[in-house]
């Protein structure tokens, strides 16, 4: 059964995932994220066209947060290429915590080891083209507007400078990055693209269509060109497996098995090779940092239409 033609299943798949907010609770390090209602769901799916699902309040607006690493990273790889950004980066996953510094301290280069982490996303911030950073911020939005087809997509001032304000980790990780010659440049101005990046605001439509760029060999939501190259497409995705969900990735892979990026705003963007994208928001999160009903519902998808890749 199409995935699309199951309206009535998608709309008692969310319900039934709305029980688990009540284990859950909105990110508060962030103080703007603390407003969010802790018990809503909403789920939108798009398969080329227009949006062929949905379920709850598909337009209320969110902020992308980490799962705007997935969107600089594919930037950076097509400014730079994979030999400059993978100098400064690694490639595998990490068990720790997103926002831990600890392998930049035991680990020789002293370089993050994957873009999915802080202290990565830091490091391919730095490298996105331009000379200030409205030139970087402006380039990143053009770059969302094209995936989405949505020109109106900004970032949200008031959360943007709530992360600014209080990103006492972030800078410490960014200032870890210039000592070991990782980042360069002005780090204050780093940390100023990096909260407004973070604080994009989408709505689950939004999402979808990006998800479904990334899954689709990284072709334009309606026309079908290429945005983004193919290789690069590949190698987000399999960064999306194998650290998407922060350290829950393994577990994720198990019950769910597709590509995946969340955000501590409680969004997830989902990425069926060759399929759908899926935009989840829910902020209610689990301790690792991940949407607890977001989860249980791609899970439940998942197993309902067979999605898992593996």
């Amino acid at each position: 059964m199409s995935i699309c033609r199951d309206s009535e299943a998608l709309n008692v798949m969310v319900k039934e995932a709305l029980h688990f907010t009540k284990y859950g609770k909105v990110a508060d390090y962030i103080p703007a994220l603390s407003d969010a209602n802790p018990e809503t769901l909403s789920l939108a799916i798009y398969e080329g066209g227009s949006t062929c699902a949905s379920a709850g309040d598909t337009q209320e607006m969110f902020t992308l947060q980490s799962i705007s690493k997935v969107i600089t990273l594919a930037l950076a790889l097509m400014d730079i290429g994979e030999e400059g950004v993978f100098a400064k980066v690694g490639k595998e996953p990490t068990g720790d915590p997103f926002n831990s510094i600890i392998k930049l301290e035991t680990h020789s280069p002293s370089k993050p080891l994957n873009p999915m982490i802080n202290a990565g996303a830091l490091a391919v911030t730095n490298m996105i083209q331009g000379s200030t950073v409205d030139e970087k911020l402006g380039r990143l939005l053009s770059f969302i507007h094209e995936l989405t087809g949505n020109t109106s997509i900004q970032y949200n001032e008031k959360i943007a400078q709530s992360e600014y304000d209080t990103a006492y980790l972030n800078r410490s990780l960014a200032y870890f990055l210039k000592q070991h010659d990782v980042v360069d440049g002005n780090i204050e101005l780093l940390l100023e693209l990096y909260t407004k990046q973070c604080a994009i605001e989408v709505s689950c439509d939004d999402l979808a269509k990006m998800a479904y760029v990334i899954a689709n060999e990284g072709r334009h939501v309606s026309s079908e060109r290429p945005i983004i190259p193919l290789h690069i497409a590949r190698i987000i995705k399999t960064f999306m497996v194998t650290c998407g969900m922060y350290n829950a990735s393994g577990e994720f892979a198990i019950k769910v098995g597709v590509p995946s990026k969340s955000g501590v705003s409680g969004g997830i963007m989902a990425a069926v090779p060759y399929g759908p994208g899926i935009g989840i928001y829910g902020p209610a999160l689990d301790q690792k940092g991940n949407s607890i009903a977001g989860m249980k519902l791609l899970e439940t998808l998942s197993q309902r239409y067979n999605l898992s890749i593996f």
